[in-house]
This record gives structure tokens, C-alpha cells and sequence, in this order.
């Protein structure tokens, strides 16, 4: 295997097995690996395709979660960088049996259960069944029906959970902290291209900038209710940030250097995640988030600590 792979059901992943398994998104995930980052016009020239064609692949590629993108300054204005994410696909056609292994604590927490928010707007928060309070007012984020959410966005500021250290209560050492969540950039409407530099921190201190690509609309989410207009933003990307002894990464790739020693997890009772949209940003995008009820992944945001006894 590769160092990077990824394991997707045949059936339940079949959007991602399509656009992995198309002629065209193959030579692009192909010529990644050999090349490295390269932009749309690059991609294009090297396979002698035409650019429209290469963009759409790219567009479905990005979607299925199989390359992601940033934006560089150019000579003029900026570019899309591509980059592949993953060594291997594996696909599985079988089902395999659910379980967690012992050594993984999994807490999936509730998208409106946050415990502290400062946002500006346009912002707003939804249930599967409506739209919860005003929207853009961000004293909404008070309200207690918050805790029904399912899918909530603003324009800059932050959302902080707050998860129990399981692994502290029951004497463990910790050898990787994951956090996964569904994420998209936040403009009116909706906007393939439109980056957002989303800051995640773990116990105060700030991991890095996964910047977003777009805010996506052009179908709705596989669980998006019927009732919310197309017009507004219908899933995100589904996206793992990782702290290991050796550094942070989203979904593999390396953001920073900080390490689990930095966030002195022994230290405290409970693992605050904090999700943010600084105004000062280069890309400050804002923010979509997908729980369970919305978007194209059932899920809301689920935490997993990686143990082992101690030495």
C-alpha cells in the first residue's frame, strides 16, 4: 500500500468510484503523482486534452475528495493549484462488519452543541426541519434551539466544541488525534470557486489553514432535506484533520509542524475544537458545516483519539 489510501465501498461510494474510475480523471490523478502541483492550463497541456474538459474532471474530482486544490498568486490575479490526495484507492464490494477498534475513542458530536461562537454575518443555522431563529442576526447562535443544527455557516469568527478526554479518564496515552467534519466555503448563492482559509485549533492553539475551494450547489446533497432552496449552498467537502507526534495534516497532507506535544493533551479533562474564518485571512470565504441531516455525508463532527497504554 501507499502511505496515503483510501478504502471506499463500492456501492455507498459510488460518486467517488465514478469520477475515480473515468478515463480522463484517471490520466489527471496519474499525472499528479509524477508532477506534483500543477494548475488546470498545465493539466491540459501535458495530456492534450482540451482546458474545458480538464476543468470539469477536475471539478468532479475535487468533489469526490480525490484531489484538492489552492489558490497562488499569479502574474495576474490567481491560479488553482492541483494536487492529488491520495497513493491508492481500494474498493471494497462488500460490506464490511462495523466496529471500532479498541484502541480508538470515537465521540461524534452534535453540530449545535457548540460551546462557545462569535460570528459575523451572513450567518445563520438549520435543522433538517427549518431554519432556526433570524438569519444573518449572530445572537441566533444563542438560541437554544441551536442545539437541533444540522447545518450552520457565517462569514467570519469561530464555533468551539467542547469533546470529553475520554482517554485521560480511563489512563491512556494519546498517539493521534483526528477531527472529521463536512466543510465548505460560505458566499450568497453558491460559488465552485470561491476559497476559504478554514483555521482549525485544538486546545487553543491553531494547527494551520485548509483553505476550501468553493461553496458548492450545483446538485443538492444526498441528505439535503427537499425543503431547502437549490440556490443555497447543498454539501461540503469531507475532510480529517490529524495531529500525530510528527505534525498536523489534512486527509494526509502536512499543514504545519505542530505536534501532539504541543497540545498537552494530558493536561486536560476535555479536547476543545475550535473552527474559525479569520477576517484578516487571505481567503476569508467563510463557512459552511454539513451535520447529520445535511449535505452528502450523514455525520456530524466526530472526534477519534488514537491510544495506547502508557509507557
Amino acid at each position: 500500500m501507499g502511505n496515503n489510501y483510501l478504502l471506499i465501498d463500492a456501492e455507498d461510494n459510488f460518486e467517488v468510484l465514478k469520477s475515480a474510475a473515468s478515463r480522463g480523471g484517471v490520466k489527471i490523478l496519474k499525472l499528479l503523482h509524477q508532477a506534483g502541483g500543477l494548475n488546470v492550463n498545465q493539466i491540459a497541456e501535458r495530456l492534450g486534452q482540451p482546458q474545458s474538459s480538464v476543468s470539469n474532471h477536475v471539478q468532479s474530482l475535487e468533489q469526490a475528495g480525490l484531489i484538492r486544490t489552492e489558490a497562488v498568486k499569479a502574474r495576474k490575479g490567481s491560479q488553482k493549484i492541483c494536487y492529488a490526495v491520495y497513493d491508492e484507492i481500494v474498493v471494497s464490494f462488500h460490506k464490511p462488519v462495523a466496529h471500532r477498534p479498541d484502541d480508538v475513542i470515537e465521540v461524534n458530536m452534535p453540530l449545535g452543541l457548540f460551546t462557545n461562537a462569535s460570528v459575523a454575518g451572513p450567518c445563520g443555522i438549520c435543522s433538517p426541519e427549518g431554519i432556526i431563529g433570524l438569519l444573518d442576526v449572530p445572537t441566533t447562535f444563542l438560541d437554544p434551539e441551536r442545539m437541533k443544527a444540522s447545518l450552520l455557516w457565517f462569514t467570519s469568527g469561530f464555533v468551539e466544541y467542547q469533546f470529553p478526554n475520554n482517554a485521560l479518564l480511563t489512563g491512556l496515552d494519546i498517539d493521534r488525534v483526528e477531527f472529521a467534519m463536512e466543510v465548505s466555503s460560505e458566499v450568497p448563492g453558491t460559488h465552485t470557486d470561491w476559497p476559504s482559509d478554514i483555521s482549525v485549533a485544538i486546545n487553543g492553539t491553531e494547527l494551520g489553514v485548509w483553505t476550501s475551494p468553493g461553496d458548492f450547489g450545483d446538485k443538492r446533497g444526498v441528505y439535503t432535506p427537499d425543503w431547502w432552496k437549490m440556490a443555497g449552498s447543498q454539501y461540503g467537502l469531507l475532510k480529517t484533520w490529524q495531529v500525530t507526534h510528527d505534525g498536523s495534516f489534512v486527509d494526509g497532507r502536512r499543514i504545519s509542524d505542530i505536534s501532539l506535544s504541543d497540545l498537552a493533551l494530558g493536561d486536560h479533562r476535555s479536547v476543545r475544537l475550535r473552527i474559525a474564518v479569520k477576517p484578516d485571512a487571505r481567503h476569508p470565504g467563510g463557512i459552511n458545516v454539513f451535520g447529520r441531516g445535511f449535505g452528502n455525508y450523514d455525520q456530524d463532527i466526530v472526534m477519534r483519539l488514537h491510544t495506547k497504554s502508557k509507557s
